[in-house]
């Protein structure tokens, strides 16, 4: 999977600090913008279904990237170990449906934890931090200091 730059992608120890537009906003609500906007993602990005149900529980999203390979999103207002521990148990779950097969991850938050993007990258799972105000249309980079 292509790195995410769009709105900041956690790789490694690089950018975990939290982002502009860091508000307390609920995950449902983030997970509706999301839907509505998968390009945040990448180009090409289409949504297949929001609250995709697994026998564990929901994926916040279901999507397919520009190649065409299903993507399950996790989406948090802060990231930490559980829900990577969340997102985990739902792939390994659906990468045994030979429909879905193979299924990448994505950990999408606010703010992500280093512990918990440490274990994201053990488990080949994409961190992407979002910017709710980037999200919303509302920030514009041209109006940034820095």
């Amino acid at each position: 999977m292509r790195e995410l730059q769009s709105l900041g992608a956690v790789h490694g120890h690089h950018q975990r600090h939290a982002r502009p537009g860091l508000l307390a906003v609920h995950g449902p609500h983030l997970q509706a913008l999301l839907a509505e906007h998968p390009a945040t993602f990448g180009d090409g990005w289409q949504v297949v279904k929001r609250e995709f149900y697994t026998p564990i529980g929901p994926v916040d999203l279901l999507l397919r990237d520009a190649d065409g390979f299903h993507v399950a999103v996790e989406v948090k207002r802060r990231g930490e170990i559980d829900g990577v521990e969340q997102l985990t148990r739902y792939l390994e779950l659906m990468n045994r449906d030979p429909q879905l097969a193979p299924v990448k991850g994505i950990f999408a938050a606010q703010h992500i934890k280093p512990q918990a993007a440490t274990l994201a990258a053990d488990r080949g799972i994409t961190c992407q931090l979002l910017d709710y105000d980037a999200l919303r249309g509302m920030d514009n980079p041209e109006d940034r200091l820095f």
